[in-house]
Parts: C-alpha cells; sequence; structure tokens
C-alpha cells in the first residue's frame, strides 16, 4: 500500500464524503451506546447525498481559498482516498474531522498528517471532539498533547464524545512526530 498524504481538491469530495461515512461504519458501531451500522446510516448517511457532497465541496474550495483559515489534507491509495485531517481557525484552532480508514492505520501516515496539522495551526490552542470509547484516538491524541476538559458531549443523544484541548505552545509533548 503506498499512502500519500495529499492537499485535498474540490473534485475529491464525492470520494472525501464516502470516506468519511465507511471511517464511521468501521469505527462507531457500539452495542452498549446503541450505535448500529443502521443508525450511523441514519444519522451520518447524509454526508454522501447531494447536499453533503457540496458541502465538502464547498469546505474544499474554501481551504483553496483562505488557507490560513482552513486546512484539509487528504490520505490517497492509488486514486482511492483512505483517510483525511481538517481543521479550522476562528477564535482558536479546531482540528477535525481526522478519519483514517482501517487499512491505513499503523503506518505512521496519522503521525505525518498531524505534523502538518500543527505546523499549519501554529502553536496556537486546538480543541477536538472525540467519541467517549475511541481509545485508539484519545491515545494518539494524548501522544500530541492534548487533553481532556472534562467537557462531555451526546451527539444527536447517543454518541458520547468528549472535549479535548492542546494549549498554545503545544504542551510538553507532541511535538516531534
Amino acid at each position: 500500500m503506498d499512502l500519500l498524504i495529499d492537499s485535498a481538491r474540490a473534485e475529491d469530495a464525492p470520494a472525501l464524503a464516502r470516506t468519511i461515512l465507511a471511517a464511521w461504519l468501521e469505527t462507531y458501531p457500539d452495542q452498549d451506546a446503541g450505535i448500529s451500522e443502521a443508525w450511523i446510516r441514519a444519522h451520518r448517511g447524509d454526508v454522501v447525498t447531494s447536499e453533503g457532497i457540496a458541502q465538502w465541496q464547498g469546505f474544499i474550495e474554501e481551504v483553496e481559498r483562505q488557507p490560513g483559515r482552513r486546512f484539509c489534507r487528504v490520505v490517497r491509495n492509488g486514486g482511492e482516498i483512505v483517510g483525511l485531517l481538517c481543521g479550522q481557525r476562528a477564535e482558536s484552532v479546531s482540528l477535525g474531522p481526522m478519519y483514517m480508514r482501517q487499512e491505513a492505520q499503523g503506518r505512521g501516515i496519522g503521525r505525518q498528517l498531524m505534523a502538518a496539522f500543527l505546523a499549519w495551526a501554529d502553536d496556537e490552542l486546538i480543541s477536538l471532539w472525540v467519541t467517549a470509547y475511541n481509545e485508539r484516538a484519545i491515545s494518539f491524541y494524548k501522544h500530541y498533547g492534548f487533553e481532556d476538559t472534562g467537557e462531555r458531549h451526546l451527539w444527536r443523544d447517543r454518541l458520547p464524545n468528549i472535549r479535548m484541548t492542546r494549549p498554545a505552545g503545544g504542551g510538553q509533548r507532541g511535538a516531534k512526530p
């Protein structure tokens, strides 16, 4: 598998949307939380509709117009998108979404994506939401100096999420990929 990090292009929007839905289907089913494939399709399937794809196309076009305010990189395996990391800057920097298909995990590409994102964020305060039972993602973010703020949110009254932040200046860890 030859993985390549690349800038997202407007024409990538349909493939990016399919990757997001596929990553949800791989990552989030959890019987205890009541998160099934059907629930995911009902609540995230809109990402692959024409409206969802148009939203992603608009976001990517905004990245191209205002690269200081929007960030989006994709991971390509040949012609297929198998991962992405996007973010934006307003009062502070928000990381998300970040998804990696299972076939691309454990190959160091997430570290490369994070290094590119942290360089873009330029040592500002960064915040994100992560699913509470996604221990692999939580551990990954902790490696880069993100800490649990204690803030919780049930997305769509079911999916438990926690807020994590990385202080301005990056904290003590995670400066090196």
